[in-house]
């Protein structure tokens, strides 16, 4: 079951990571946004995808669904400030890729092609690369161990 509350962005760690302190006063809860992929905070695009994701949420009371976690325990999150889908926005201003599932383009495989054609943040590059392939490659930014090391860890 869904659970659905609102509260306030305190944190932004990268492009589809940050913390919510829900209004009801429980502790800040980290959530991964659902539907999307940002670049790795290391690899090139990961700053200003973290910006781009802060100058959305930084502060603002947001409307949060979770259904489910993430190998991590983070929540996977559909969030919205006012009426707007944040990874929607996200990935329409070429800040993430929609996630894709096997053959599945994902959930926001419109905004992306939009992004693509406007040649939009990350897609002004035509090298550049999707951060699951990035993690294969590189492994985490934030540890020494690399991505599939990590996650088998957890």
């Amino acid at each position: 079951m869904a659970e659905t509350y609102s509260g306030q962005v305190t944190r932004v760690s990268d492009g589809d990571t940050l913390w919510v302190k829900p209004a009801d006063g429980r502790a800040p809860r980290k959530l991964r946004l659902q539907g999307l992929d940002a670049p790795e905070i290391c690899q090139a695009g990961g700053e200003t995808s973290r910006h781009a994701l802060s100058r959305l949420v930084a502060d603002k009371t947001v409307l949060v669904t979770v259904k489910y976690q993430d190998d991590y325990g983070r929540g996977l999150a559909r969030i919205w400030v006012g009426e707007k889908d944040v990874a929607a926005l996200m990935v329409q201003s070429g800040q993430a890729w929609s996630n894709r599932w096997r053959r599945s383009l994902g959930p926001y495989a419109a905004q992306e092609s939009h992004a693509r054609a406007s040649r939009l943040g990350l897609f002004a590059d035509p090298a550049a690369e999707l951060p699951r392939d990035f993690r294969k490659r590189v492994g985490s930014c934030y540890s020494g161990q690399s991505w599939s090391a990590k996650s088998s860890s957890r």
